[in-house]
């Protein structure tokens, strides 16, 4: 198994393992845009990962798509998601040629954006995407007045056989965060493994989420606590 591969797999392990729940979030994002877009039927997740938001989604809507940067991560989802049209693309710059009734994008990935230029072209794309009304959920990364310099995460869990360890480290690195992840599985037959990542994740300020969807023609909504506890932005296209 290749490296970023072997990532991807672990990754979502260590999500479920501690109870992420995502049925439920996929339900509380269908509620949220369709109580601003009544009888919204198609949806696209711009940075879907590897489609277990995308898995749920499906079933609450008539049509689901995605986008996704990784590889790695979109072949997972593409497995997971057969009928779903997934294409692999930067949310800065994708082009589609489809409109959608609602956008996702979670799990904070527009922090892994360097700019606010960058999430100006964002959610430009995202506006080219919605029908007219349609609606762009947004899971922003922790602001910096939020982040906690020298967090440390833990998670230990037994699954399918394994045992997976993930311990992260996050520091202040200008106007970023420094994510540090470790991870180690162990399996009768594989023995032990260890792998390591490390993420540079832009401290955005509210207001320039705010900025931003103003400029790419949005009303938009600051909704806490979130599936995370950093908030939702909920924009409606004019």
């Amino acid at each position: 198994m290749m490296y970023a591969d072997a990532i991807a797999e672990v990754y979502d392990l260590v999500y479920q393992g501690k109870g992420k729940d995502y049925a439920a979030e996929a339900e509380e994002l269908a509620a949220l845009a369709r109580a601003r877009r009544p009888g919204a039927r198609t949806l696209l997740d711009v940075a879907c990962g590897t489609g277990l938001h995308l898995r749920h989604l499906a079933g609450l809507f008539d049509d689901v798509g995605g986008v996704e940067l990784a590889p790695d991560m979109l072949s997972i989802a593409q497995q997971r998601n057969p009928g779903a049209a997934l294409h692999l693309g930067d949310m800065r710059t994708f082009d589609l040629g489809h409109r959608y009734d609602v956008i996702t994008c979670m799990f904070s990935s527009v922090g892994h954006l360097e700019t606010t230029a960058e999430l100006d072209a964002t959610l430009a794309r995202f506006a080219a995407h919605l029908s007219p009304g349609g609606v762009a959920i947004v899971e922003p990364w922790w602001f910096p007045e939020t982040f906690t310099p020298g967090y440390v995460g833990a998670s230990l869990l037994e699954v399918d056989g394994r045992t997976i360890s993930r311990v992260s480290h996050s520091v202040r690195a200008g106007g970023a965060t420094r994510i540090t992840v470790h991870y180690l599985v162990a399996s009768a037959d594989g023995g032990i493994r260890h792998f390591d990542e490390s993420h540079l994740i832009t401290l955005f300020e509210r207001a320039d989420y705010e900025r931003a969807f103003a400029r790419a023609g949005f009303t938009t909504e600051y909704l806490t606590p979130g599936p995370s506890g950093r908030g939702l932005f909920v924009g409606v296209h004019r």
